[in-house]
């Protein structure tokens, strides 16, 4: 394996300047979820059993490496879900002891049922989980999980980790036209879950959900989440940004195309409906 684990950083619209961290390091995503949104393409190999997929000597040569890259933030993301990597727990002190910057770490929530998972995420200093349905129906439509995993495991899960955590917990809402409607059971799925702060996102990276407008978006945040800590990515300011490595920072966090296939609208139903490109934005 020669590619390395750190990219970045990346302008991020949510911790500043984000130097990213890939456990998975592969040319295909590692998922257990197939989301209609996701910039990294369809899953088309899904995982659904945590194995070590990079080992720590490699992530400690690649740290040493990027010591004093310009960075606000490290974060857990890259080329799929970060929790099926086994030894993220132990990667995440790792870079916490060569870094010496607060980390974060994307999560679909999937594996947040799991108490090892749970101890793992508890030594990061934010944890960021997915939370886009309001119901198990639209989850399965609009996330697309393997068999097997439910939105009740994981909202389950999620306040069993709120109790535990002693970091800042944030659940990222990403709205489209689908689900945009269900403001009142989001903001009840948030309630429950006690976040620090909610994200309200739209899909603005490439891909073929029709994103919100950010008049929309604002409307959505000031009917249901008024009473939030909230962050939304219209509103967000991105930094300047210099990354390590173009090319390989751009595979794990596309913000161009790769072709120009035309924009698509999910329906309540699942289905993929047609229309018009929109302009990519970076995320």
């Amino acid at each position: 394996m020669t590619k390395s684990t750190v990219y970045g950083p990346v302008a991020s619209w949510r911790l500043s300047r984000s130097l990213g961290i890939d456990m998975l390091c592969t040319e295909q995503k590692i998922c257990n979820f197939d989301c209609v949104y996701c910039q990294l393409g369809p899953t088309t190999k899904p995982q659904t059993e945590r194995q070590e997929f990079v080992s720590l000597t490699k992530l400690s040569e690649d740290l040493t490496a990027a010591k004093g890259v310009a960075a606000d933030w490290v974060t857990f993301s890259g080329m799929g879900e970060p929790t099926l990597a086994a030894n993220l727990g132990a990667a995440i002190t790792t870079v916490k002891s060569i870094l010496g910057l607060p980390v974060a770490v994307f999560t679909n929530g999937s594996l947040i049922n799991r108490q090892d998972v749970r101890s793992e995420l508890g030594l990061a200093d934010m944890v960021i989980v997915k939370m886009d349905a309001p119901d198990e129906t639209l989850f399965q439509s609009i996330n697309r999980p393997v068999d097997g995993i439910e939105m009740s495991s994981i909202l389950q899960g999620l306040q069993l980790f709120r109790f535990e955590y002693k970091g800042k917990l944030a659940l990222d809402i990403m709205l489209s036209d689908v689900n945009k409607g269900k403001g009142y059971k989001l903001q009840m799925n948030a309630r429950f879950a006690l976040p620090d702060q909610v994200q309200l996102n739209t899909p603005l990276r490439p891909c073929e959900i029709k994103p919100l407008p950010a008049a929309e978006l604002e409307i959505f945040r000031k009917n249901w989440f008024w009473d939030r800590n909230t962050l939304t990515v219209y509103a967000a300011k991105r930094p300047e940004v210099s990354p390590i490595d173009v090319e390989e920072t751009e595979r794990r966090h596309p913000t161009k195309p790769k072709t120009e296939p035309a924009q698509a609208q999910l329906t309540a139903t699942g289905q993929v409906n047609e229309a018009q490109p929109q302009p990519s934005q970076s995320g």
